[in-house]
């Protein structure tokens, strides 16, 4: 089955095709970062017009660069949700459009399951079952995964997301967006030990997280530092590690736990946050603890991109299920009401 992708869930357009015998053949992606840096973060309706300005052209591209035509397609994989609800509408009116065009099936896809199946696109997938940690713009989730569908959460943040907060701190800090990789390029420089910040809800049972304290410490570290003067770049550096560390390791202790919950050594880590090499560091020497393995995607798979949605998408297709005509997104949707397969 030969399937196209369609991502446009929030700020970056991607396109890819799949197949589910060969496995990916081509996929294309262009990131608005640059259009929405000026405002400090995403303006929606921009983000929606965007996506209608690239959507076709990234087609083309996606059937040039695999040689095949549109002739050839079995059926087309949209997000329909949770996202930004223009975003999502521009994707799926494009995706059943095409569909019924070409006389195809149709499917929405859950964008946090496509992120969570997004390393089954590597060579070494992992097997079920496993522990998730889902780290994507406003979700931090820990998810036992013991097939497409059968999710059982473990727990979520209960406020900003690690992903939100990472980008909140770097703007409270006057750093560009998106604030994860200017936390993570000025942490590189840090020095260790300057600044020590709290692990949030790391003293207490549970899985949930929190770090809408952890941002406001790192303000106000910042705002001390100023108002004595030193807004030197190497307390930039010195500040961006310590909140990096702490963050890194409060998931690390959440992992922890979850694993010794449920007893299982298989640890993914997907969506943004996941691309963030401190993160995968301390989460694979926590994982030789236990002499398991943690698995996730090459970084381009690791932000929101149409391979993860075509991947997904055909899961779904090849156990028969696919969408009716209308048009359908949800700007809220919990992957506990997804059928399993």
């Amino acid at each position: 089955m030969l399937v196209l992708g369609l991502e446009t869930s929030c700020d970056e357009t991607g396109v890819a095709l799949y197949d589910s015998e060969q496995g990916l053949l081509a996929d294309a992606l262009f990131s608005q970062i640059d259009l929405h840096r000026v405002y400090g973060g995403v303006v929606p309706e921009l983000a929606s017009r965007d996506h209608v300005k690239r959507m076709l052209p990234l087609i083309r591209q996606v059937l040039e660069e695999a040689g095949r035509e549109a002739g050839q397609i079995d059926a087309v994989a949209y997000t329909a949700g949770p996202g930004l609800v223009g975003a999502l509408l521009v994707g799926a009116s494009c995706a059943q459009a095409l569909a019924l065009a070409w006389g195809v099936p149709a499917v929405g896809v859950h964008h946090m399951e496509g992120h969570l199946l997004a390393p089954m696109l590597e060579a070494q997938p992992p097997q079920f079952p496993f522990v998730a940690l889902l780290v994507s713009g406003g979700h931090t989730q820990l998810v036992r995964v013991d097939g497409i569908g059968r999710y059982e959460l473990l727990g979520e943040s209960v406020d900003d997301a690690a992903g939100e907060a990472f980008d909140k701190t770097a703007k409270l800090m006057g750093l560009r967006y998106p604030g994860g990789p200017e936390i993570a390029r000025l942490a590189e420089q840090g020095t260790p030990g300057r600044f020590v910040f709290p692990r949030p809800m790391t003293d207490r049972p549970g899985l949930d997280f929190s770090f809408s304290g952890l941002k406001t410490f790192t303000l106000n570290t910042w705002q001390q530092c100023r108002s004595a003067g030193d807004e030197s770049e190497q307390t930039r550096c010195d500040i961006a590690l310590a909140f990096q560390q702490a963050v890194v390791e409060t998931l690390t202790i959440k992992c922890r736990r979850a694993l010794r919950q449920t007893g299982l050594k298989s640890l993914v880590i997907a969506g943004g946050v996941s691309a963030n090499q401190s993160l995968r560091q301390a989460l694979e020497r926590m994982l030789g603890e236990f002499k398991g393995q943690v698995f996730y995607a090459r970084p381009r798979f690791c932000t929101d991109n149409g391979a993860m949605i075509a991947y997904a998408g055909c899961q779904r297709l090849l156990a028969g299920q696919h969408d009716g005509p209308a048009i359908t997104v949800q700007s809220r949707w919990s992957m506990d009401t997804l059928p399993a397969i």
